[in-house]
């Protein structure tokens, strides 16, 4: 639930971020993307904030008073989680930036040659293998939790 709120406060702070720099006169796209990245860097950290802060209030309300730790919430199922999220993230953007250079490249040689447009499929092919290495990887990880 409270991810959800920490969702939901990110996009809606950066419409009203974009809309009101929109308002101010700040044309340029880098300057809103900076803003949008920023706020979402902050609603992160207020998140991660409200956790640490509010874990021992919880640990408070185990019985006894003494926090037990099941084997469902400990930090090694979140390290793991992150793992997931940074083997799919990363190889997903790497594999955006393979597609960009190599696809353009394979435009400009299909339009020189058109006969060339088989080999340049294969290198945009395993270009995009990439993010499907990513995926499979963090399916590794999430059996590996389960």
């Amino acid at each position: 639930m409270f991810g959800l709120i920490l969702s939901v406060t990110a996009v809606l702070g950066t419409i009203v971020a974009g809309v009101s720099m929109r308002r101010a006169g700040f044309r340029g796209s880098k300057k809103l993307f900076a803003c949008a990245v920023a706020l979402s860097c902050l609603t992160v950290l207020a998140g991660a904030a409200f956790v640490i802060l509010s874990a021992p209030a919880m640990a408070a309300d185990a019985p006894g008073g003494i926090a037990t730790a099941s084997p469902e919430s400990s930090s090694s199922n979140g390290m793991g989680f992150i793992g997931m999220a940074l083997a799919t993230g990363l190889a997903c953007i790497g594999a955006g930036i393979a597609v960009g250079s190599v696809g353009s490249a394979a435009i400009g040689l299909v339009g020189e040659q058109p006969g060339a447009i088989g080999t340049t499929l294969i290198y945009v092919g395993l270009a995009e293998g990439v993010a499907i290495y990513g995926i499979v990887i963090s399916m590794l990880i999430f059996n590996k939790l389960a």
